[in-house]
């Protein structure tokens, strides 16, 4: 009889605790961990060499971890299914264990081909859920229950160390330079599955005091917000394990003040699952219209100088060109801002969802194609049942930098423009201008559109096509295959879970957070 022999084929789940492949790994006699850095990733049109430098760095921790615990981790370079069938003639496992996987279009190509390689070779590939979204899903309806079921299931945690790993040589992390990227100049928060756990025990603890209040404004938020997207993109910590710290938190936090904070967060953790199920049950949303009545809005009229003016952070608008210069420097940014960079680009500038949106994947670090391309679609007003949400990049400057630091920070050529011209400079005299050492249109550009023109331009047309009868009866069907259902979603609170979460699993709070 053939020996068992699995491979645990690690993809956007690079952490040790709650890794139901890992766990299924134990029960096989020999064993081994793979991570495949893959051409069709690095040049995916989504991809960013700051997205890699920070997986590398999370590799370079797991790697370790799992060293610790008996078992190597292969780091090689190439198409799937080529390196799965070369460790196929090298050591003949039996077995591939992954997690699922909603991910962009090249990914859901490339488990397609795993499948039928697979397939052919007889392979048994197992592949386990790691978040809310259900594969296979028929309709939206009773998901809203089966997410809480998932959520607060017993987390996956090896309980001692391999004993028969094979054994095969591993070679040193590839570089950026190696694998031909160039530097992308961004500073990054810390990699890697203890940084993920010290950032989710400092926030249930600590920082999500204010969540709610701090959420909306870029000031408070770099703090304020939990920030960690970029350890869930990278799956250095599981969702469940952040649902389940969040819920402990609740019931045992004296503060009201912080309870009613981490209810608020705890509510998006199921929308983060809600937005990456549309992707899941329809990944044609990454390149389409969800609304078809939306074909032909914004195709024919893109504007390459204005998308230029956009992503170089040079619009003549303060708040706008701050947020996208912060972006392009941390690879982060606070919902609100996210939004109003969105909606500034698609009814201001009038510039199609598609285009943005491979240029702000490439900048978050924290890309996760579901929600990503869900938000972009939503924010664009092209989901045809979602409320226009368009945003006056003025109001957004007066409401949440209201004395300035933010724009002065990202914005140094108006450092020293008087706070009541700062969200409108163009609005100075040439004397204020002066003093300010601020010539609009040579040292900070003018405004690119006219504010109260565009954005009525944008309202009539998307109002207008909203009112036509294939509109509505589109935004039904939408509705029915996409929309939220709230029955089933149960107000967060305590939910105490023997088998769960303990309060000694998480780390000290104390440590570095961000790089």
């Amino acid at each position: 009889m053939t020996n068992q022999r699995a491979l645990v084929w690690f993809k956007r789940d690079l952490r040790v605790h709650d890794h139901a492949p890992l766990v299924a790994a134990r029960a096989h006699p020999e064993a081994l961990a793979v991570f495949v850095i893959e051409p069709e990733w690095l040049s995916s049109p989504d991809c960013d060499a700051s997205h890699v430098d920070f997986a590398l760095a999370c590799l370079s921790e797991l790697r370790t971890a799992l060293a610790e615990r008996g078992l190597p981790l292969l780091v090689r370079v190439g198409s799937a299914v080529a390196v799965l069938a070369q460790l196929h003639r090298e050591v003949a496992f039996t077995h591939l264990l992954s997690h699922e996987e909603t991910g962009a279009a090249w990914s859901y190509a490339r488990d397609r081909q795993v499948a039928l390689w697979c397939l052919s070779t007889g392979v048994n590939w197992q592949q386990f859920e790691q978040t809310g979204v259900t594969r296979g899903l028929r309709n939206r309806a009773g998901w809203a229950k089966r997410w809480p079921a998932r959520m607060d299931a017993p987390l996956h945690l090896l309980d001692g160390k391999f004993t028969a790993a094979l054994a095969l040589d591993q070679p040193a992390l590839p570089t950026l330079s190696s694998l031909g990227l160039s530097p992308h100049g961004k500073t990054l928060q810390t990699a890697g599955e203890r940084a993920a756990r010290r950032t989710l025990s400092s926030f249930v603890q600590v920082r999500g005091y204010g969540y709610r209040k701090a959420l909306s404004s870029p000031l408070s938020a770099e703090e304020g917000c939990s920030r960690l997207s970029p350890h869930l993109a990278f799956g250095t910590i599981s969702l469940r394990t952040v649902h389940q710290a969040t819920e402990l938190a609740i019931g045992n936090t004296p503060a009201r003040e912080m309870a009613y904070a981490l209810r608020g967060f705890a509510g998006r953790l199921r929308w983060h699952c809600h937005f990456m199920q549309k992707l899941e049950d329809e990944p044609d949303i990454e390149f389409r219209n969800f609304a078809r009545v939306c074909d032909g809005l914004r195709e024919d009229a893109f504007n390459n100088k204005h998308f230029d003016a956009w992503c170089a952070g040079r619009t003549g608008y303060p708040m706008v060109d701050a947020c996208m210069r912060s972006l392009l420097a941390t690879g982060w940014l606070n919902f609100r801002m996210r939004a109003m960079l969105v909606s500034f680009a698609s009814y201001h500038l009038w510039l199609h969802w598609r285009q943005t949106g491979l240029f702000l994947a490439r900048q978050f670090l924290d890309y996760e194609p579901g929600i990503h391309w869900s938000q972009m679609q939503m924010q664009s007003g092209t989901t045809g049942i979602n409320t226009l949400r368009m945003y006056s990049p003025t109001k957004q400057a007066q409401d949440q930098d209201p004395q300035g630091q933010f724009i002065r920070r990202w914005v140094p050529e108006l450092a020293k423009v008087p706070l009541p011209y700062l969200a409108e400079p163009w609005k100075m005299d040439l004397s204020v201008q002066q003093m300010a050492g601020c010539l609009m249109g040579a040292d900070y550009p003018l405004p690119i559109v006219e504010d109260k023109a565009a954005m009525k331009a944008a309202k009539d047309r998307m109002y207008g096509l909203r009112k036509t009868p294939n509109a509505r009866l589109e935004a039904a069907d939408v509705q029915a295959r996409h929309g939220s259902r709230k029955s089933g979603l149960p107000a967060s609170g305590p939910r105490r879970n023997p088998k769960a979460l303990r309060v000694s699993d998480l780390p000290s709070p104390q440590g570095d957070l961000f790089a």
